[in-house]
C-alpha cells in the first residue's frame, strides 16, 4: 500500500513539474502583452496631448490645462497619471513619433526603459540605446548602467553618424553582415563588443 501512495505522490509531483513551466510561460506573455499595451497607451496620450497643445502653447495655459487632466485622470485611474508621468508620455510621443517603431519596441522595453532612453539628447543616441536594450534584451538596471558608462559616445556609431548610415544602407541592399551578438549590421555593431565588457 504505501508504494501506491509513492507512486501516486512522484506521478503527481512529475505532473505538476511538467505543468509550472507552461504557467509561468503564460504568466510571461501575459505581462508582456500587458506592457506592450500599457506602453501604446502611454504614447496615444502624449499624441493626444502633442496634437491639442502643441509645444507653443504648452507654456502657462497648456500647462494648466495637463495638469486638470492629470488630476482627473488621476482621480479617476489611479497614479500612473500624475503630472511627471503624464510630461513623460507628451516627450515619448515627440521624440518616438512613428506609431509602428514604438510598436515593435513595446513587446520588449518596459515604460521604464522608455523614460531612461526619451531624455537622451540626440536621435541617433536614442536609437542606439532603444535598439541595443531590444536586441540584447537589457534590463532598465542594464540600460541605466549603459548610458552611465557612456557606451554609446565609445562606440564608432557616434563618431561618424553619417558615414556608418550611408555604409549601413549600401550594406543591407546588398544583404550586408549583421554581427550574430547584436543583430544590427555590421557597421554599426562595430566596436560594441570591445566597448565596456557584456552588452
Amino acid at each position: 500500500m504505501e508504494k501506491g501512495e509513492d507512486e501516486i505522490s512522484l506521478a503527481s509531483e512529475e505532473l505538476v513539474g511538467s505543468i509550472r513551466p507552461l504557467i509561468e510561460q503564460a504568466k510571461a506573455r501575459v505581462a508582456q502583452s500587458v506592457n506592450s499595451e500599457l506602453v501604446m497607451l502611454y504614447w496615444h496620450i502624449g499624441r493626444r496631448i502633442s496634437e491639442r497643445l502643441p509645444a507653443e502653447n504648452r507654456a502657462e495655459y497648456g500647462t494648466k490645462v495637463v495638469e486638470l487632466v492629470c488630476e482627473r485622470l488621476t482621480a479617476e485611474y489611479g497614479k500612473g497619471f500624475r503630472r511627471s508621468n503624464v510630461f513623460h508620455m507628451v516627450r515619448f510621443a515627440e521624440v518616438f513619433d512613428d506609431p509602428k517603431i514604438v510598436q515593435t519596441l513595446s513587446g520588449l522595453l518596459s515604460w521604464s526603459h522608455f523614460i531612461e532612453i526619451i531624455y537622451l539628447r540626440d536621435p541617433l543616441q536614442r536609437q542606439f540605446y532603444a535598439e541595443m536594450a531590444r536586441v540584447e534584451r537589457w534590463s532598465v538596471r542594464t540600460l541605466r548602467k549603459k548610458i552611465q558608462g557612456m557606451l554609446y559616445e565609445r562606440t564608432a556609431i557616434s563618431r561618424k553618424p553619417e558615414e556608418l548610415a550611408q555604409a549601413g544602407a549600401g550594406g543591407s541592399a546588398g544583404g550586408g553582415s549583421h554581427d550574430a551578438r547584436s543583430g544590427l549590421p555590421g557597421s554599426l555593431s562595430f566596436g560594441l563588443s570591445g566597448a565596456g565588457g557584456h552588452l
